[in-house]
């Protein structure tokens, strides 16, 4: 359905005009879309282990870009001010993909590799980091994204083949955690096992003091993650 939106599990079904729960989708002429397209709050020249990513191009640069918005509502976010916020409600600039590109592409010269689409939940705004990274891909730069991954199956596979390497958030190892949070356990596993089969992947686990933080719980999720990489290796 075209009022209904299909990058994440919320399926936010919305009226003309109507905004998503993320703050980042909207209804536009009976179409949800990107309403967050191309509208940068924050912008920089970041090493690589700062995604982080440490064993993808070690010790090298990467132009790292944010918009706003978020599919999930952490009370622990860091980046709460650009997660949290919508376009009314926090300044940004707005870029095309061909300036983003053209700019990365002048700081090759400081060590950049290419472009990191992080600091808020880069794929809410799915349609910029596809063409960005469409366009990217074209001129031999790297395309990193950090993400939750709260995003369904099918975006997710077409988004791969642009993308060269991806941290997800796997921020607990409970249905209970994820629910409280907006979101569900099974949905992010499901991303690691796609991703992990297409491209480099590196997983964090913030750790929450009584939280997600039982002896239990820290070995189900390492034990799993251990299981995913095996399993994949050897295809």
């Amino acid at each position: 359905m075209k009022d209904q939106c299909e990058i994440c599990p919320h399926h936010c079904k919305l009226k003309e005009g109507q905004m998503g729960i993320c703050h980042g989708r909207i209804n536009r002429d009976g179409k949800v879309v990107s309403e967050n397209y191309g509208k940068l709050t924050g912008i920089a020249l970041d090493p690589i282990e700062k995604k982080p990513l440490h064993r993808f191009h070690p010790g090298s640069m990467i132009l790292s870009v944010g918009s706003y918005g978020c599919n999930l509502k952490c009370p622990f976010c860091q980046n709460c001010d650009i997660s949290m916020a919508d376009g009314n409600t926090i300044d940004h600039m707005e870029v095309t993909c061909e300036e983003l590109v053209e700019k990365a592409i002048r700081l090759r010269s400081q060590g950049n590799i290419g472009i990191a689409y992080t600091y808020n939940e880069p794929l809410i705004g799915y349609e910029f980091v596809r063409d960005c990274s469409r366009l990217a891909k074209q001129r031999d730069l790297k395309n990193v994204v950090v993400s939750n991954g709260y995003i369904c199956q099918e975006p997710l596979k077409q988004l791969l083949p642009y993308i060269d390497a991806f941290n997800i958030d796997l921020k607990a190892f409970t249905e209970k955690f994820y629910h409280n949070i907006g979101g569900d356990l099974e949905t992010v596993k499901q991303s690691i096992e796609l991703v992990e089969r297409s491209c480099h992947l590196e997983v964090t686990t913030l750790i929450i003091p009584e939280e997600n933080d039982s002896e239990e719980e820290m070995e189900a999720l390492s034990s799993w993650l251990s299981h995913v990489i095996d399993q994949f290796e050897h295809i």
